[in-house]
């Protein structure tokens, strides 16, 4: 007697004897990392005629029963298996349920199905959706968009911590920053480096949608004889989109997907440059010395491109200061008046301000000396004290914060060795600009750092900087959350010339 067939849709909690048609989309690993990647089962995706997609696990001691099975975009008749409710994080499907195979799997290859099955299947995701998925870890979505840059730190050999940072453009014209870490970072470069040409388009699957920054509010009042200053900040989080151990990676055509997408960005003519250049950034950062960084400045031709370099501090311009207020709507420079903010580029004589970190130090190695500037996101990783809090420290009374004296963790910095990234921009290459930009510190000499951090400072010209949250900025740990709190019980209450410094985070 023949087995009923049913769908996807059809399956209900328990053991099923029932026939279902379905195409393998895709499977991968899961290990335990705390057991030495331990293989556990193996994750697979299958779709049905509905275009239903339903996970399937299969344990690891069934797994080689099935493996020589498993190829992508094969059909299959699955029966004899086991239903059962899905858990309720880091979800691959939108079906509440998944199967498992069990002693009586029958698992065969299909040549001719009942009806067409689908050739793919993926869960897209708007800009808006990823937002309202962020930090939930209820969802592993799909999305789909152009890429206008990889940033890679994967070296030659690979080392221990690598990265690489995808920018891509959804169809809403949002951006999104995509990671990959370690093991599926290098393989994304080599894959990517290894390509003719570069790809305009990819297909992503299963990622997991972080807010790096949260929401916050400052408020610093300076009190004397006048009002000195009234500063008030309101800033959202970043989205960044973390890649797992179900993510699969499909450029251009490889999908149906990709190649309406792509199709659609070769036909678009609005005199944008091709992907090819855009892409030219992700290859690896090469090392450099602070003489060839000067020379790289004088004979190359205008670019963009990062450098990593090692030094020594050998002095702190104290005369340039070490913080400013800059707009949170331009970040400019403001203009103080007597009692409020004026920005001069958003033409805004009641301007929001905020506190940033702008250090400029001269750093040496055995070859030459060179003028770099720190600015705000690569001080406050390094030092786990945001520019407020330092001002905080070292308040006095009717001196306004980037007035005082260098905070003592910054003067220390004078006679340490550091490795870190340099941004080489356009400006670099003027005949009146002669610093350079650290984008990132290295925890150790030659490895950098591969956190959300990134540089927020601009053109060192005006000390201007795109003010985002860093990590640093929202991280509410133990050791960030004490020093704040000690440093407000600090402040004496009730007093006229008191420094008010107040944080709401969340």
């Amino acid at each position: 007697m023949a087995m009923a067939k049913v769908f996807f849709s059809d399956l209900k909690s328990g053991r099923c004897s029932s026939v279902v048609e379905a195409r393998l989309l895709r499977f991968w690993e899961a290990r335990n990392v705390k057991r030495g990647g331990e293989l556990m089962w193996m994750d697979v995706l299958m779709v049905d005629v509905n275009s239903t997609v339903m996970q399937v696990t299969i344990s690891a001691g069934r797994l080689p029963q099935f493996r020589e099975k498993l190829h992508v975009g094969t059909m299959f008749s699955v029966s004899g298996f086991d239903v059962s409710r899905c858990a309720q994080n880091f979800r691959l499907t939108d079906s509440s349920l998944m199967i498992r195979f069990n002693e009586s799997t029958s698992f065969q290859e299909l040549t001719e199905p009942d009806s067409p099955l689908p050739e793919e299947a993926f869960r897209f995701r708007n800009h808006s959706e990823l937002i309202g998925l962020a930090n939930t870890n209820t969802q592993l979505p799909d999305i789909i968009g152009e890429i206008l840059s990889v940033k890679s730190t994967v070296c030659d050999p690979p080392e221990e911590k690598n990265r690489v940072m995808v920018t891509l453009k959804l169809d809403s014209d949002e951006t999104v920053t995509l990671s990959f870490f370690d093991s599926q970072a290098v393989a994304f470069h080599i894959q990517l480096e290894a390509m003719r040409v570069d790809p305009k388009v990819m297909v992503v699957t299963s990622i997991n949608p972080k807010i790096v920054g949260g929401i916050g509010l400052c408020i610093i009042i300076y009190c004397h004889s006048t009002l000195v200053l009234t500063s008030l900040l309101i800033y959202g989080g970043r989205l960044f989109l973390n890649a797992t151990s179900g993510t699969h990676v499909y450029f251009d055509k490889k999908t149906e997907a990709g190649a309406a997408l792509f199709y659609r960005l070769v036909a678009r003519d609005n005199g944008l440059p091709s992907a090819a250049p855009l892409l030219k950034s992700y290859a690896k950062v090469e090392t450099m010395t602070i003489a060839d960084l000067s020379s790289f400045i004088v004979s190359a031709a205008s670019q963009e491109i990062d450098f990593l370099c090692t030094g020594r501090v050998v002095r702190i311009d104290t005369d340039k200061g070490w913080c400013y207020v800059a707009c949170s709507k331009c970040s400019k420079i403001l203009q103080r008046t007597k009692s409020a903010f004026t920005c001069g580029v958003c033409n805004n004589p009641q301007a929001v301000g905020a506190l940033r970190y702008r250090v400029e130090m001269a750093i040496s190695d055995d070859t030459a000396e060179g003028i770099f500037i720190w600015f705000d996101g690569v001080l406050t990783k390094l030092h786990s004290i945001r520019a407020s809090e330092a001002a905080q420290m070292l308040a006095e009374d009717g001196v306004n914060p980037e007035d005082t004296r260098l905070p003592p963790f910054i003067a220390d910095m004078e006679g340490k060795a550091y490795t870190f990234q340099v941004r080489v921009t356009a400006f670099n290459f003027t005949e009146h600009h002669n610093t350079f930009t650290i984008t990132r510190i290295a925890e150790d000499h030659g490895r950098l750092t591969a956190d959300g951090v990134h540089d927020d400072g601009g053109d060192d010209d005006d000390a201007s900087q795109t003010i985002e949250p860093s990590t640093a900025a929202g991280d509410q740990g133990g050791t960030s959350k004490a020093r704040e709190e000690d440093w407000l019980r600090g402040v004496k209450g009730g007093e006229e010339d008191a420094c008010w410094l107040i944080y709401i985070n969340n």
